[in-house]
């Protein structure tokens, strides 16, 4: 039984050659998925290797970039200040310059130094302050502060004057070793928006009127002339202040004249705090470096800004292997990403083996840096990208399989079932010819193309088999009109071949003909039938005199001028003479049909090696080429009437194929000129 229909019998297996189409169909689909996911490997793998080599190239540049920024006083005061400790509460630790000294004798070059250096620590209120010991011990072995602020008008101290609670005055606190020193050093003017200051190492708040100033400690401050707001009262307003100091430390001062290394070994331990105090008694501490919330000067864990995710930057001293700085690149950011699609992309082919990458730069100082990045970054920037865009793949395959999969069930499925059902019924029709099952297809119908046609072919095949059994009554029919037509002629023609039975009576021929021609259909269900089962007696013939006979007796049939040419010599030729006549009485009758009323019908007979051919020519309207091919089938005739079936043609194509000749046909001028052929005798 199906195991589609259990009504349906078992149906044949198809041939390999019928599953072509459909095979080639589920390769295309195949392919679409294959080639589909060959393309997003591949753009995967290019975009690997392409973000690679840019991440490699980058990465060197990124290092000499790095080297760059550290070869400038900025970077070297980084580099100098790299372990400096935090700063207390007791101060800062000063940092190490790039440069011998600061110039704090003059304003312009304390400023360019601190601007190049960066050594500037920036408050809350917009004061800024670098305090600082030079590169030299030469330079002698002094503090160094040069502060940056707003103040109003400046008030210095007169002479012999112990009370400093109306002027300007800096304080300094140094602690070293566990001792504190203070010095206070008071402004004297030397003019309106400049003065100098002198220290004095004292823990009271006024001068010892026998108190002399240190000559080492030296500072001055500077007021700009224009205010800081345009329209304030220049009386009154407030001016960009710069103060520089130069402070002594005693310590210090010993080791260098001893030829002690520099910077010291105990820098870490000193801690530096400068004040300014002015005569207001509101605003007293117009600056303070002990003041919380300073941005700190510029170090080397600055560079991680400059750092990818996975990056590391270790810094080395100019002696030693011990490093002075790690700088780690900011952490991976936290993308989304599918695992799976994480560790396939790092088994596709890269432009390099997986590991560190590194690269080293030495710095003129002697300092050397190695950078350290990961490739591992490139997969994971490249995952989340592609996460992002593996929605959209996934889409597209799923289109491709839910169209594979309507096809494969909605059409493929039911176009096999159908084709099997076709091929069993082809096989049943081998089988019985004449008799055509039923095709059901009652399962496969619906409103689809599929559908539609299959409700189309049962309803074609339910018709046909209508039209065959209408046709097997009529053929029976016909036959048993054929046998009672037969019967019926029979006894009379009997009778006639008795009265006529001289060999020499004319009439006695026509009457051989009509016996041969019943017996011929006597019995049989079709003309085909009958022409196939038809006996051909071959004998020695003479042509010509054929033809003459044949050209001489067409009036009797109402074939009135009919012209035997080429017939003065004997050609004998293998026919039988009845069949032969019955063959050209069908092309003179054709002839006398369609000929131009009063011109001949033309016997020529003219001859080959082995062959005799025989033209029949009317002068009339020509075949329409389209027919010619086709011209001599059964039933190809046009001529209108119930006595006209068109066979004559096909009945004389027989004959003479059984005679061993053959007949055709062409346009001549003027009119048509069937030919024929038969052997001759030898």
């Amino acid at each position: 039984m199906n195991r589609f229909n259990p009504h349906l019998p078992r149906l044949p297996r198809l041939p390999l050659a019928a599953f072509r189409r459909r095979a080639l169909l589920r390769a295309v689909f195949l392919a679409l998925l294959a080639g589909s996911a060959f393309l997003v490997l591949q753009l995967l793998t290019d975009e690997r290797q392409r973000l690679q080599r840019a991440y490699e190239a980058g990465f060197r540049g990124q290092l000499d970039v790095l080297a760059e920024r550290l070869r400038h006083p900025s970077g070297q005061l980084a580099l100098r200040n790299a372990d400096r400790p935090a700063d207390t509460a007791q101060g800062s630790v000063p940092l190490r310059l790039p440069f011998g000294a600061i110039d704090f004798d003059d304003p312009a070059k304390a400023e360019r130094a601190v601007e190049m250096s960066g050594c500037a620590q920036r408050h809350a209120d917009g004061s800024e302050a670098c305090i600082a010991v030079g590169q030299r011990a030469s330079a002698g072995a002094f503090v160094y502060a040069v502060v940056r602020l707003q103040a109003g008008p400046l008030l210095g101290r007169t002479p012999g004057q112990t009370a400093l609670d109306e002027v300007h005055r800096a304080q300094v606190l140094l602690t070293h070793a566990g001792q504190r020193q203070r010095w206070l050093a008071p402004l004297e003017l030397l003019s309106e928006r400049r003065g100098q200051l002198a220290g004095f190492a004292t823990d009271a708040d006024a001068l010892d009127p026998r108190a002399r100033p240190d000559r080492d400690f030296r500072g001055w401050l500077w007021q700009e002339p224009a205010c800081v707001q345009d329209g304030d009262d220049p009386t009154t307003c407030a001016r960009r202040t710069l103060l520089t100091l130069r402070v002594p430390v005693a310590a210090w001062r010993e080791a260098a004249r001893a030829g002690a290394a520099w910077p010291p070994a105990d820098l870490p331990q000193l801690r530096v705090a400068v004040q300014l105090l002015g005569p207001d008694p509101q605003r007293g501490l117009l600056f303070d470096s002990l003041r919380p919330g300073a941005s700190p000067a510029p170090g080397v864990q600055d560079l991680a800004a400059s750092l990818q995710a996975g990056e590391l930057l270790t810094v080395f001293a100019a002696q030693g292997e011990a490093p002075i700085a790690r700088v780690q690149g900011p952490a991976p950011a936290g993308q989304a990403a599918y695992p799976w699609l994480t560790r396939l992309i790092r088994r596709l082919p890269a432009a390099r083996l997986e590991g560190p990458l590194q690269a080293e730069a030495t710095l003129p100082s002697g300092h050397r840096l190695r950078l350290e990045g990961d490739l591992k970054s490139v997969d994971r920037t490249l995952s989340a990208t592609a996460t992002r865009y593996a929605g959209y793949f996934g889409g597209l395959a799923g289109a491709i399989a839910l169209a594979w999969l309507i096809v494969e069930i909605g059409l493929l499925r039911r176009m096999a079932q159908l084709t099997r059902r076709a091929n069993a019924l082809t096989l049943q029709l081998q089988r019985a010819p004449d008799q055509l099952p039923p095709l059901d297809v009652d399962d496969l119908k619906g409103r689809d193309e599929l559908g539609i046609l299959a409700g189309t072919l049962s309803e074609l095949l339910g018709r046909a088999r209508e039209h065959l059994r209408g046709e097997q009554l009529r053929a029976h029919q016909e036959r048993e009109q054929w046998q009672a037509v037969g019967h019926e002629i029979m006894s009379p023609l009997q009778s006639l071949l008795a009265l006529h039975g001289a060999e020499d009576d004319a009439s006695r021929r026509y009457l051989l003909r009509m016996q041969a021609a019943l017996n011929l259909l006597y019995g049989q269900a079709s003309v085909g039938e009958a022409l196939t089962q038809a006996q051909v007696q071959r004998e020695r013939l003479d042509l010509a005199d054929f033809l003459r006979q044949v050209a001489a007796n067409a009036p009797y049939a109402g074939i009135e001028q009919v012209v035997a040419e080429g017939c003065e010599a004997p050609c004998e030729v293998l026919a039988d003479a009845l069949k032969l006549e019955d063959a050209l009485t069908h092309l003179l009758t054709n002839a006398q049909r369609y000929r131009v009323a009063g011109t001949p019908i033309v016997l020529r007979l003219s001859t080959t090696e082995d062959s005799a051919l025989v033209e029949v020519h009317n002068q009339g309207p020509t075949i329409d080429p389209a027919r010619l091919a086709t011209l001599f089938e059964l039933g190809a005739g046009d001529a209108e009437g119930p006595t006209h079936r068109g066979q004559g043609l096909f009945i004389a194509r027989g004959y003479l194929a059984k005679m061993g000749g053959a007949i055709a046909v062409r346009n001549a001028d003027g009119g048509v000129i069937f030919t024929l052929s038969l052997p001759r005798a030898t």
